[in-house]
Parts: C-alpha cells; structure tokens; sequence
C-alpha cells in the first residue's frame, strides 16, 4: 500500500574519495562562475589555504530586484508639529478655533 514511500532507497550510496570530492567541488565552482556575467575577484589566503570571492557590490539579478518599500508613518504629532513654524506659538491657533467651534454650536 505504501510502497510509493519507499522507491528508491535500496539505491548503492557511493562513497568519494577526498580527492573525488574536492575536484567535484572545484567543477562546480568552476562552472558557476562560468555562468556569472561579472566575474569575482579571486584571493588565496596561503596561510589558511582558504579561497576568498570577492563579489560586485550589486549582482545582475539583484538589480532587477523591486527595491524595499519606504514606509513613510508620521505621527499625529509630527504632522501638528509640521504645520506650526518653529517661532510661532500653536495655542492662539487652537484657542480661536476652539472659541469658533463653540459660538457655531450656541
């Protein structure tokens, strides 16, 4: 009933050798570079033995990318603030208005 679980898993594992291993590794690297339009830098570190990619700032696929929305939140604060310049008192502003609100509801 549930055979369609088990396909495949009497598979041989083969077992690579350091070498096996390393020069597939140094293929696929290769060839992902190979794909690339701009190329990386390439530094040896021979102390460590590390090899270093030193990519463009900006891939040719991130460039097509939609840049991140900006969020543009202002406050009720920030927008009463906005309004008033900075020499200028806001309370006369708000006591007339407060004065006209009343005389239109007497």
């Amino acid at each position: 009933m549930f055979k369609f679980l088990f396909k495949g898993r009497n598979k041989e594992v083969v077992v690579e050798t350091q070498r096996q291993n390393f020069e597939r590794l140094v293929t696929e690297l290769n060839d992902a570079i190979d794909a690339l339009p701009v190329k990386p830098r390439v530094t040896l570190d021979p102390t460590t033995g590390h090899v270093e990619l030193h990519l463009p700032e900006q891939m040719p696929d991130e460039a097509l990318a939609l840049p991140a929305p900006v969020e543009d939140v202002t406050t009720e604060d920030e927008i009463a603030t906005d309004d008033v310049p900075a020499n200028e008192d806001p309370a006369p502003e708000a006591a007339d208005a407060a004065e006209e609100a009343q005389r239109k509801v007497a």
